[in-house]
């Protein structure tokens, strides 16, 4: 047994190699490198596949009562000062170890078959796999510095993936913008972490928890600079879980391919943020403010994300926003000091979501033939319905998916999501308030989009609904290879088995297709979790209480508060949450599958208000203003400033040397007595002026 947790630090370096060997191989040997595919891909997913056993392996050790493991060396020293790295193995890493690696494992299966026509294909698994590790390497980290190296390398993957089609505008704006907003969010979490070491002098959390907390209740740290460093290190969680106001590039983050999408929305970037808080649980839960500007911000970003999803047309874009929704919910629950149901929610989320969006993906792969591989069409629900009857595998997933994050039972969103608003109505009742209304939302969106993806009549041919859509977006010219990856040459040296062409030489359908067995199989492995995960955590026998609980709690105070489970109270909390998600799905019904109520009466009765939230509440339109065209402007300013008096100064000194240089070679004429007679004439002004002082 203490071998395999010897060997534990295998989990983040597999993956790590598999990158390595395949990005030297494209850098040294690119084409031929390019032209072995299968076997990148099958290598890659291999070591993935390797890195997953170890960490059920793990995971199963946890569970029979594996004390915790660390094994650290030192890495550096000065004086006082020594920082050690190394790797931690509890039952937190491990939990987030099989839930890094089985969704990486899933996703990297689905990326066969979604970018098969894709030139960048070994490239692609070599981003994907350079991205797990460094997840995986966060999950093991044994101190905040170590967790910041790879917080960055996470970001870092996350700007390769996200523009991994650069030569689109769009996708190079995204990573742009989302590797800007995450410096925000990491240059306070540097500062609030170099705060904590100053006063506690530790990086380890538990440490730095014990310190902190004497030198406040000692009165040797003011309460308010300890919650200052806690809003800090918040920042940096703020960007990586995209949390108001710093939730702005999420939704651009969809302009990636599919596959990235699924692993940053669901176990990887995105759940950093939130198992950072988890880390960082024994400082922050000394620090109340701190904890109750987490809980807000939280509950603010569930219903900004909520209001924003009831408009948006692109499905991706949707399950963006509904990210940041559920999102919102774990961090509202760390504030709120629901340690166990905001990481409880996480798992469920990351499985059920993983799903959504490869759903999606696998939607757009099935109409970017019938929309000419338009990316921006491609997406767009409105020429979506009727795929259920086309895409029959992917229409069940989906919904399967929708009952989950809507929080049906039995499915898994429903154990999670009820236990984050059970606990926030026994906090803050005005909180539950918050994250109820929410959770109708949800369900109306979610089941928004199933209907106009899955339900009735296909509108994917109406050539007028394309020119609306085209016309309202006026998108710049694309590449022949969309969001499905399909590159059109390739298809069309395939013979054309796509159907007829359109008349401008692009593989061709009438209608959409099913995708293939490498993108359906992870489809159907996905949903099993998100219909029986979530039974671990039910109330009466809580499971994953019991397994995972706050930093210094114990086995038999968290039995004790099962013991105190009041069936009477959960059927009144469970059914309060199911029925304002019933209402959701009915009024979504009504609208968009029934058609008794008229889809654009809000549009036209209210349309400031729809406009507030298909404009995504203006932040965007605000951001730009102030921060992007503000800063061109500061630019300018500084650019005169450096043309006017920088170089000014240095202009005027190059001409004083010139003109001075001209005027002296004139009295240059190498006679002594006239050099004589000059240090006459100095010496004499000198005597002169020292008389007169």
């Amino acid at each position: 047994m203490e071998t395999l947790y010897q060997y534990a630090w295998l989990i983040p370096v597999l993956p790590l190699l598999g990158a390595t060997i395949v990005g030297i191989g494209l850098i040294s040997f690119g084409t031929v490198t390019s032209k072995l595919r299968q076997l990148n891909s099958i290598f890659i997913v291999t070591l993935i596949g390797a890195s997953m056993v170890l960490s059920f392996a793990l995971l199963w050790n946890q569970i029979q009562g594996h004390e915790i493991y660390t094994r650290t060396v030192e890495w550096a020293a000065a004086g006082n000062f020594h920082l050690s790295m190394g790797y931690t193995i509890d039952n937190l890493t491990a939990l987030m170890l099989v839930i890094v690696t089985t969704v990486a494992f899933l996703v990297m299966i689905y990326t066969d078959g979604y970018m098969a026509h894709d030139p960048g294909y070994v490239r692609f698994y070599a981003y994907l796999s350079l991205f797990s590790s460094s997840m995986l390497g966060l999950v093991v980290s044994s101190n905040l510095v170590q967790i910041y190296i790879f917080w960055e390398l996470v970001g870092m993957c996350s700007y390769l993936l996200i523009g991994f089609w650069f030569d689109r505008k769009a996708a190079a704006d995204a990573c742009q913008k989302a590797f800007v907003t995450n410096r925000v969010g990491d240059f306070g979490l540097l500062l609030g972490m170099l705060g904590l070491y100053w006063a506690t002098g530790t990086f380890e959390f538990e440490a730095m928890g014990e310190s902190l907390q004497e030198l406040v209740s000692s009165g040797t740290i003011a309460a308010s600079l300890a919650t200052i460093f806690g809003v800090l290190v918040f920042l940096g969680p703020v960007a990586k879980s995209a949390q108001f106001p710093l939730h702005v590039w999420l939704p651009d983050a969809m302009e990636g391919p599919t596959p990235i999408s699924a692993l940053i929305h669901a176990a990887t970037m995105v759940a950093a943020g939130v198992f950072l808080i988890a880390r960082m649980y024994p400082v922050l839960e000394h620090l109340p403010v701190t904890m109750d500007i987490i809980a807000w911000t939280g509950a603010f970003t569930a219903f900004l994300g909520a209001t924003i999803a009831i408009s948006q047309n692109d499905i991706k874009k949707g399950l963006a926003y509904s990210t940041v929704s559920q999102l919102g919910y774990m961090v509202m629950a760390m504030g709120l000091g629901s340690y166990t149901a905001g990481l409880f929610h996480l798992m469920t989320h990351a499985y059920f979501k993983a799903m959504l969006f490869l759903c999606s993906g696998s939607v757009i792969h099935g109409m970017e033939e019938v929309v000419g591989h338009d990316p921006i069409l491609a997406q767009d629900m409105r020429l979506m319905g009727g795929l259920r009857k086309y895409m029959p595998i992917t229409a069940i997933t989906f919904f399967i998916g929708n009952l989950a994050i809507c929080g049906i039972p039995p499915f898994a969103g429903f154990w999670s999501k009820d236990e984050i608003l059970g606990q926030a109505f026994e906090a803050n009742p005005t909180l539950w308030f918050v994250g109820w209304l929410t959770a109708g939302l949800t369900a109306f969106y979610m089941f928004r989009m199933y209907f106009m993806t899955f339900e009735g009549e296909f509108k994917g041919n109406d050539a007028s609904i394309k020119e609306k859509i085209l016309a309202a977006f006026n998108p710049e010219p694309q590449p022949v290879f969309g969001p499905g990856a399909m590159d059109v040459k390739e298809l069309d040296h395939e013979g054309g088995s796509h159907g007829h062409d359109d008349g401008h030489g692009h593989g061709h359908s009438d209608e959409p297709h099913e995708s293939p067995i490498s993108m359906t199989l992870p489809l159907m492995a996905l949903a099993i979790p998100s219909v029986l995960i979530g039974i671990l955590g039910r109330p009466w026998a809580n499971n994953f209480e019991a397994f995972i609980f706050p930093p210094g709690e114990n086995v038999e105070e968290v039995a004790a508060h099962a013991a105190e489970f009041d069936w009477t109270e959960f059927l009144v909390m469970g059914g309060t949450s199911v029925g304002i998600a019933l209402i959701g799905i009915t009024v979504a019904s009504l609208v968009y599958l029934q058609g008794k109520i008229d889809r654009y009466t809000i549009e036209k009765n209210f349309p400031a208000l729809y406009k507030f939230s298909l404009n995504k509440w203006y932040f965007d339109d605000i951001y730009h203003k102030v921060f992007v065209m503000g800063s061109r402007r500061l630019a300018r300013q500084i650019m005169e400033v450096d043309y006017r008096v920088i170089d000014g100064a240095v202009n005027l000194t190059g001409l004083a040397a010139i003109v001075s240089g001209e005027g002296m070679k004139y009295i240059e004429n190498g006679r002594a007595q006239f050099y004589a007679l000059i240090v006459f004439a100095a010496v004499l002004g000198f005597a002169v002026v020292f008389s007169l002082v």
